[in-house]
C-alpha cells in the first residue's frame, strides 16, 4: 500500500493497468464500500462496467446508508453518518459522480455548494429538566485529572491499549464531563468499548475539537443519505453497465491456500432458493464486505416494538466461513457475540404530521422546521434521560416524498435496557408511539398534550439493530483482516471490519478508504491512496485543541499543581519571541 498527500497525485489520472481487460470483479455486498470499489475499478482501474458484478443479499443497495418510505408506517432511516472536510477518499470518490440534483455538477460540487450556502451548526447540544438547555452547554467541563487522562491516551501507543476498555483508562471525573457526553453520543461510544478505537478517534478528529460542542465540524447532505449519496452512485454504475444481482447471498468463498499464497477459486451463493457456484481464476478479483452493523435489523411500527433478534445474518456467516479457512481472515465472533445488554440497539424515525412539535424544537434551535436549511445541525442529547436519548432533525424535507407539513426526526437511545423517565420500560421494549411520548416528555410538552400529539400528530418506526456498535468491541491485532491478506492474489476485504492504518471505523470515509486500497493494490493502480489527514502531527492543531479542551483558558489560568505551573511558566518565558511562542499566541494560550 502506498499513501500520498498533497494534490500532485490527487489530480492525476491513472493509466490502464496491465491485462485489466482479462479480469472480472465480484463485489460481495452493495453497501457504500462495495459501490465505491465498483467506481474505483471503472475510474482508476479502467475495467469495463459489465465485467463488474455486485452481489447483494437484500433487495436494494446502500447498506447502512438507507432511507425509505413504508406506506401506512412512515419514513425510516436506521441512522445517519456525519461527514467532515477531511474525508479525503470519500470526496475523491464523489468528485467523479454526477449529481442527480444539479445539472453539470458532481455530487461533491452539490455538497460543497450546499454547505457553503448553509454551513452546519448547532444552537443547542445538551438539554435537561424537560426541555431546558443546559447552562454549561458549549463547555467541555474537563477537570485537570480528566485532561491529563485524555492527554495520556493521546500519547499512548496503540499496542499498549490492547485488551483495554475506555473505562480502564479514564476515571469517573472524565465520565461526568460534557466532553464525554458530547463524544459518546456523537460517535456512539460506550464505556466498555475499545480504548484503541477511542484513541484513534481522538487522533483522527483532533482538528475538530473546537467544533465538537456546536457541530460546526460536521457536514450533512440535503436529503437522507440514500437519496443524496447512494442513488447517484447507483445511477453512475448502472450507466456504466455494472451487473447488480439482488437477493443473492454469498455463503462461502473457497480459497486455495498454499504456503503464504491465497487464491479465491470459487463463490458459493444462494439465489431464488437454489445454490449456485461460480468458479474463479486468479484473474478474477473478489471484494468481500465482511460483517455488517445493520445486518439482521428488525422493524416495528407506531404501535409495535421492533422484535429483538440476535441471529447473525448472511455477511456474518460468510465471514465466519472464510475465517475457518485461515486465521488471517479475522475473527468475526469478537464483534458479534456477547454484546452487553445495555448497548445501543434501537433507533426510531418520527414523522411529525403537522407543526405541533415546532414550538418545542424552535425554542432549542431558534430555527423554523421547513425552510430547507439546517435545523438541529446534528443530535441534541438529553442529559438526564435514562435512555441517554438523543434526537436530530436535519434539513427538511429529509425525503423527497414528504408532504408539505411533514417533518422527520431521528431518535436513538444509547442505553437499551434501562426504563425511561416517562415510559417506565426500556427503549427496546417500546413501540414507536411510546418512544415519541418519551421524547415529548423531555422536550417539555405538557403531559396532557403528550398523548394527543403522539396519537394524532406523529408516526414513528422503531428499528432494532443487534450489531450496530460492533465496530467498537474490544479487539486484538488480527481480529479484523487486512484489506489485502498476506499472500492474497485476488481476494480483498472492504468495509469497516477490514483493517487499515490510523482511520476510524463507523464512518463513510473508512468504507471508501478500504475500497480504494483494495482496488489499487489488486490492480496495481499507479496512483497512491490519500493518507488519513495528519492533524495529530500538526502543532497548530494541537495547541488549538489544548485551548478548547480547557474551556478556553490561557496557560496561566489552567488548574495545575504548583511545580507544574512554575515549569510551564518557565517554558513560556523561554519561548517568547520564538516559533513556539508565536504558536501559543496564535492559539490564545498566552
Amino acid at each position: 500500500m502506498r499513501y500520498t498527500n498533497g494534490n500532485y497525485e490527487a489530480f492525476a489520472r491513472s493509466r490502464k493497468p496491465k491485462d485489466v481487460e482479462k479480469k472480472e470483479a465480484y463485489i460481495v455486498g452493495g453497501g457504500l464500500a462495495g459501490l465505491a470499489a465498483a467506481v474505483f475499478l471503472i475510474r482508476d482501474g479502467h475495467m469495463a462496467g459489465e465485467k463488474i458484478h455486485v452481489l447483494e443479499e437484500l433487495s436494494l443497495s446502500g447498506g447502512s446508508l438507507d432511507g425509505k418510505f413504508i406506506p401506512h408506517d412512515g419514513f425510516v432511516t436506521r441512522g445517519g453518518r456525519e461527514m467532515e472536510n477531511h474525508f479525503e477518499c470519500l470526496w475523491d470518490l464523489f468528485r467523479s459522480i454526477p449529481s442527480l440534483e444539479v445539472e453539470d455538477a458532481s455530487v461533491l460540487d452539490e455538497f460543497y455548494w450546499l454547505d457553503h450556502d448553509d454551513p452546519n451548526s448547532s444552537n443547542c447540544r445538551i438539554i435537561h429538566n424537560r426541555g431546558q438547555r443546559a447552562a454549561d452547554d458549549g463547555e467541555f467541563t474537563l477537570s485537570a485529572t480528566a485532561q491529563k487522562e485524555l492527554t495520556q491516551l493521546f500519547m499512548t501507543s496503540e499496542d499498549q491499549l490492547i485488551g483495554k476498555k475506555i473505562e480502564d483508562v479514564f476515571g469517573e471525573e472524565f465520565f461526568e464531563s460534557n466532553f464525554w457526553l458530547y463524544w459518546c453520543t456523537m460517535f456512539a461510544f460506550e464505556k466498555w468499548h475499545s480504548a484503541i478505537e477511542m484513541r484513534r478517534y481522538v487522533l483522527r478528529f483532533v482538528h475538530h475539537i473546537d467544533g465538537l460542542p456546536d457541530f460546526t465540524a460536521l457536514k450533512f447532505t440535503r436529503y437522507n443519505q440514500y437519496e443524496s449519496l447512494v442513488k447517484p452512485l447507483l445511477a453512475y454504475l448502472e450507466e456504466q453497465g455494472v451487473d447488480f444481482q439482488y437477493e443473492c447471498t454469498v455463503s462461502n468463498i473457497d480459497v486455495r491456500i498454499v504456503g503464504e499464497e491465497k487464491v479465491a477459486q470459487k463463490l458459493v451463493l444462494e439465489k431464488a432458493g437454489a445454490i449456485e457456484e461460480i468458479p474463479l481464476s486468479e484473474d478474477d478479483l473478489v471484494f468481500v464486505t465482511n460483517g455488517s452493523i445493520t445486518e439482521s435489523s428488525t422493524q416495528g411500527d407506531h404501535y409495535t416494538p421492533a422484535p429483538i433478534s440476535k441471529a447473525p445474518g448472511g455477511s456474518w456467516r460468510l465471514w465466519k466461513n472464510l475465517a475457518a479457512q485461515s486465521p488471517e481472515f479475522g475473527h468475526p465472533e469478537v464483534f458479534y457475540e456477547n454484546l452487553p445488554e445495555e448497548s445501543w440497539f434501537v433507533s426510531a424515525t418520527v414523522t411529525w404530521q403537522n407543526f405541533d412539535v415546532e414550538p418545542y424544537l424552535e425554542k432549542l434551535t431558534h430555527r423554523k422546521l421547513r425552510t430547507g436549511r439546517i435545523v438541529t445541525g446534528g443530535i441534541i442529547t438529553i442529559k438526564d434521560s435514562n435512555w441517554m436519548m438523543s434526537f436530530a432533525t436535519h434539513r427538511q424535507p429529509h425525503f423527497k416524498e414528504q408532504k408539505d407539513q411533514q417533518t422527520i426526526t431521528w431518535v436513538y437511545g444509547l442505553l437499551s435496557n434501562t426504563p425511561g423517565n416517562y415510559i417506565k420500560k426500556p427503549i427496546e421494549q417500546c413501540s414507536g408511539q411510546e418512544i415519541v411520548q418519551e421524547l415529548l416528555y423531555h422536550l417539555g410538552v405538557p403531559e396532557a398534550e403528550i398523548q394527543r400529539i403522539s396519537k394524532e400528530s406523529s408516526v414513528a418506526v422503531p428499528v432494532y439493530m443487534p450489531f450496530i456498535t460492533s465496530y467498537f468491541m474490544l479487539r486484538e491485532p488480527g481480529d479484523r483482516p487486512l484489506v489485502i491478506p498476506n499472500g492474497s492474489k485476488n481476494l480483498a476485504f472492504i468495509g469497516n471490519f477490514a483493517e487499515t492504518e490510523r482511520d476510524t471505523v463507523f464512518t463513510t470515509e473508512y468504507s471508501v478508504r478500504t475500497a480504494m486500497e483494495a482496488v489499487y493494490q489488486l490492480l496495481d493502480v499507479e496512483r497512491g491512496v490519500p493518507e488519513v489527514f495528519a492533524s495529530a502531527y500538526d502543532l497548530r492543531t494541537l495547541a488549538k485543541a489544548v485551548y478548547y479542551l480547557t474551556d478556553k483558558k490561557k496557560i496561566t489560568e489552567m488548574e495545575l499543581p504548583f511545580i507544574e505551573r512554575k515549569l510551564l511558566e518557565g517554558f513560556v518565558k523561554k519561548t517568547e519571541h520564538t516559533y513556539i511562542g508565536d504558536l501559543l499566541k496564535e492559539n490564545h494560550l498566552i
